[in-house]
């Protein structure tokens, strides 16, 4: 009985690391006052100042925009590398496919946007592609991040699945081809569709690569929030946040009440 108390005081107080600081800044996103964080009467006008804010309601549609042709991008090269690495057996240059493939989950950000940045000015200089820095070095950045950890989410699906489904499947006479549309793709798609989550999450959140490949046509929402300390944040921030935590809330329910299980 104690125990079990104890665990509930823990999860609680867990919880309540997790979630304060977050629940604050939402509720300080109604505060009338012009300080983010002093209570002053509650109020939306923040939230009537971020729609008008045309540089982060354009920061926020680019950030959204990028984010999901990366992870849309991330989920065809790391689908195709993850199914490589675990289909394919041994193979000449394995470990080196498969070193390369996972170096963008060790090395450190600053390293990897450093090197992207060098890699789009070398090809800048020989092909005149691309023209500059902005939302496609920055959408290529994020797609080569997202899809090592892809790799890594397939890789491990179908690590753990049965491969002798997609034998019999040949044996009674389905081609290559249509034994991976019709057995091993929908052994993926679930990795697939979280990879996609995760890496949409990921350049969403980005800021280190992002400030390396990105110019004055690529600023994200992050950039721009982060460019916003140096004058100091308005609660404008808050409304912000209140309304990205009010749309994830949203798609969480509207997934919980997708994947409930249905009364036979």
């Amino acid at each position: 009985m104690r125990r079990g108390r104890a665990l509930r005081i823990l999860l609680a107080v867990g919880l309540g690391f997790l979630w304060a600081p977050i629940l604050l800044l939402v509720g300080y996103a109604f505060s009338a006052d012009r300080i983010p964080f002093q209570w002053g009467g509650f109020s939306l006008r923040w939230f009537a100042a971020l729609a008008a804010n045309d540089r982060l309601v354009e920061a926020a549609i680019l950030s959204v925009r990028i984010a999901a042709g990366a992870a849309t991008l991330a989920v065809l090269l790391g689908g195709a590398a993850g199914w490589a690495l675990a289909r394919f057996g041994p193979f000449r240059g394995r470990a080196l496919f498969g070193a390369l493939i996972g170096a963008p989950l060790v090395l450190p950000e600053v390293v990897t946007g450093l090197s992207l940045l060098l890699l789009f000015v070398a090809l800048e200089g020989a092909t005149g592609w691309p023209a500059g820095r902005g939302a496609t070095t920055v959408l290529l950045a994020h797609a080569t991040l997202g899809a090592a950890f892809v790799a890594v989410v397939v890789q491990a699906r179908l690590a753990g699945s049965d491969r002798s489904l997609e034998e019999a499947a040949m044996d009674l006479g389905a081609t290559p081809f249509v034994a991976f549309r019709t057995v091993t793709l929908p052994l993926m798609a679930p990795a697939l569709a979280a990879g996609w989550l995760l890496a949409f999450t990921l350049s969403l959140d980005d800021v280190v690569i992002a400030s390396f490949v990105s110019g004055p046509s690529g600023t994200t929402l992050p950039i721009a929030l982060f460019s916003m300390l140096r004058l100091g944040l308005t609660p404008e921030v808050n409304a912000l946040g209140a309304v990205i935590v009010l749309g994830v809330g949203g798609m969480l329910g509207l997934a919980a009440l997708l994947l409930r299980p249905r009364a036979g």
